[in-house]
């Protein structure tokens, strides 16, 4: 009687809430079971070997983890590497000078001596994926006696030991550039280990104006319709066996062993395409109080305080053009999460997605007990107490990492060694010599003091806004003492007196440091207390969020479990590992009468072009090549030029610079962004609504060919008409 009472209920949830084939951030070992037929049906013309193939050669080999926050592909036998141009674009700011500003004119290599190298930035491939759930298993029941706060399971370093001793058990080869990465799935229910090998002789090969590679900014950012080239091309270079090594001229192209095939055949409605990329983090296990947790904490911070940073900057930088180069990455990094916070905050309400949590959570309650379970209700009820006694914690963590770490963004070197050492009266050299070393490294990225300062006193102000004077990090105190509670005198002393308020302060200081100096420093202070400030919280949340975990771990096991048996596919939350997703060609409908196309052109660029506008400059050789119509073989039947285009599959913040790949294992395109109305996508995935937006790749080729006239990239791909 109680099976049947189950299956009924199993019927109906599995009615009320279908999870959409398209849904999901799908692990590649995974594909053949339970994602193949369903990829097929959608337009799947190839064998899932062909996508992921453990025992062989396969697209998965052609894509790699770039700069360990963005995705890109291999487009040549000789290490090309295409991925966006705002994935690339710290990389061409530190290039970029006043006099070779690549960020405004663009870059493009004409041969191999030309190509930059970019110090810092690396590319990963991944080489195996191993799901060791049993392994692990073992070890946290062989380690549980020194397991002192029960978080092995979830451990970083410790999930790190792991990772080595199975490597040596397996006699795995750790050969240069090999790396281990064990990560936790589904709460810590599942582990899967990946050996990656990574490469950090990266040299710049490509990049279109920002006129192009960031038209619209802000303004056009998260947003369809799009006409933004968005994508930049590098290099990966090897030893004479290879392999990995760093800089130096005598490093060659590395050859790949896989590479992609580029389609020229274009895009219609309704064909299949799959994406395969690291999206970094969501949240669909969530629970309708932790969603109102991220709205009124996490995207409420960044919302109002990067907004008041923005201006800021935004108002320095049209000033003067090398402080826009020294803030171009820094302002660009932070809009990109501060538009994200807004409209997540907006689609949350307009699609009421706490009323389909809650129904979500309701039907697991349901389910556990038709079958006599507690369990789930118990995780439940612990994270809806964890959740309610943490939220003002989390709202503090975030003002100060919003406003006192990311917005003051000054990183004042470590001064305690130099203070032991000057208290113990022993040789002090060593110690001045590395914080000598810290300093310059530290004075390169305070270039514009005056800028610095004008952040920091908003920063400041900001933070004071939003937390109590009980609940306010130490200094603050010395602000209301010493400063009449003003931050701007504060801030102004700081960038006056501390040794680190200017060069000749601290050359001044490091003649003869002292004790006294340091401890009484005011910037020093500062970073004291917000490292104070830090430790405080995260020891009042130590507890609650280890009981989290654990209850977490339970509730997401539930939902595993309530789905395997209803017959439903399962997929993990985004953690930066490799996933692929997939969908269709698919135009949509954001509100009532209005429909918005799958595709955009280069008509659409020169009707948003405004001369007197930065984000919306249009470069005279596009307007030449658009008025000729010289757009070569990369033209649409119709005679227009392809720019963007929308796909119903799931991503996320990490997809960016992904390939969009078609049935046929094909390369169409670039993604590099979300539609507005999608940007709930990462709490609660809706086919309806949320698009991933990508350059058509036959943009990218016009771009270089006709545009940059760097016709010997394109003869180095393969191509299929």
């Amino acid at each position: 009687m109680v099976k049947n009472k189950i299956a009924l209920l199993l019927s109906a949830l599995l009615l009320a809430t279908p999870l959409f084939a398209d849904e999901g951030m799908w692990m590649l070992p995974d594909l053949k079971k339970q994602n193949e037929v369903a990829m097929m049906e959608l337009g799947l013309q190839i064998p899932i070997e062909n996508i992921y193939n453990p025992d062989g050669l396969s697209i998965k080999d052609a894509i790699v983890h770039f700069g360990r926050g963005c995705t890109g592909e291999v487009i040549s036998a000789q290490g090309l590497v295409m991925t966006n141009h705002h994935c690339g674009y710290g990389a061409i700011q530190k290039l970029s000078s006043v006099e070779n500003d690549y960020l405004t004119n663009g870059f493009w290599a004409m041969d191999r001596s030309q190509e930059l190298p970019c110090v810092g930035l690396t590319v990963t491939f991944i080489e195996q994926i191993l799901e060791v759930t049993d392994y692990v298993t073992k070890q946290l029941a062989n380690d549980n006696d020194t397991d002192t706060d029960g978080m092995n399971y979830l451990s970083p370093s410790y999930l790190a030991t792991v990772a080595e001793k199975f490597a040596k058990d397996e006699n795995i080869a750790m050969n240069k550039g090999t790396l281990l990465e064990l990560k936790p799935f589904y709460g810590g229910n599942k582990y899967y280990l990946f050996i990656k090998k990574e490469y950090s002789d990266i040299r710049m090969v490509g990049a279109p104006p920002s006129s192009i590679g960031k038209f619209g900014a802000d303004t056009d950012n998260w947003m369809w319709p799009r006409h933004t080239g968005d994508f930049s091309l590098f290099r990966i270079y090897a030893d004479a066996q290879g392999e990995p090594a760093d800089y130096t001229p005598n490093n060659t192209p590395l050859q790949v062993k896989k590479h992609l095939t580029i389609s020229m055949g274009g895009i219609r409605e309704k064909d299949f395409a799959f994406v395969m990329g690291f999206p970094g983090r969501n949240w669909r296990y969530m629970i309708s109080d932790e969603v109102e947790e991220r709205m009124q904490t996490t995207n409420f911070m960044r919302q109002n305080i990067r907004e008041a940073r923005q201006q800021v900057l935004m108002e320095e930088m049209l000033k003067d053009p090398a402080v826009r180069i020294h803030y171009a990455s820094i302002y660009a990094s932070s809009a990109n999460y501060w538009k994200n916070a807004i409209g997540m905050n907006e689609g949350l309400i307009k699609l009421k997605v706490l009323d389909t949590k809650r129904k979500q959570q309701e039907e697991l309650l349901a389910w556990g007990k038709a079958k006599g379970d507690d369990s789930y209700q118990q995780a439940f009820d612990q994270i809806r107490a964890i959740v309610a006694q943490r939220k003002d914690d989390v709202y503090h963590q975030q003002a100060i990492a919003e406003a006192l770490i990311t917005g003051i963004g000054l990183h004042i070197p470590a001064t305690r060694n130099l203070v032991n050492a000057l208290k113990k009266d022993g040789t002090i050299e060593e110690e001045k010599e590395k914080l000598i070393k810290a300093a310059d490294a530290y004075f390169n990225t305070l270039a514009y003091p005056e800028v610095a300062k004008k952040v920091m006193k908003t920063m400041m102000s900001k933070y004071a806004e939003y937390i109590s004077p009980r609940n306010r990090i130490g200094i603050y105190q010395a602000i209301e003492t010493r400063f009449n509670s003003s931050t701007d005198a504060f801030v102004d002393a700081c960038f006056s007196q501390s040794i680190f308020g200017s060069r000749s302060n601290f050359d001044k200081f490091i003649k003869r440091p002292t004790v006294k100096r340091i401890e009484q420093d005011w910037l020093v202070l500062l970073s004291y207390s917000i490292v104070d400030g830090q430790i405080r919280i995260a020891k009042d949340l130590q507890e609650a969020n280890a009981n989290y975990n654990t209850a977490h771990k339970v509730w997401v096991r539930g939902m595993m479990d309530m789905r395997e048996a209803a017959g439903q596919p399962i997929y993990p939350d985004a953690n930066s590992t490799l996933r692929l997703t997939y969908g269709k060609v698919s135009p949509y409908e954001p509100a009532d009468g209005v429909v918005f196309d799958y595709y955009t052109t280069l008509q659409g660029v020169m009707e948003k072009e405004d001369p007197d506008n930065f984000e919306f400059i249009v470069p005279a050789k596009l307007k030449e090549l658009y008025l000729a119509k010289d757009f070569g073989r990369y033209a649409l039947p119709t005679g227009e030029m392809p720019v963007n285009f929308i796909i119903d599959s799931d991503n996320t913040g990490g997809n960016s610079g992904s390939p969009v790949i078609n049935g046929k294992g094909q390369l169409i395109g670039c993604g590099f962004d979300r539609n507005y109305e999608g940007l709930t996508g990462d709490i609660a995935f809706r086919p309806s609504s949320q698009r991933a937006v990508c350059v058509d790749i036959r943009y990218i080729l016009f771009i270089i060919d006709k545009f940059a006239g760097a016709g010997h990239i394109i003869e180095e791909l393969t191509i299929a008409e």
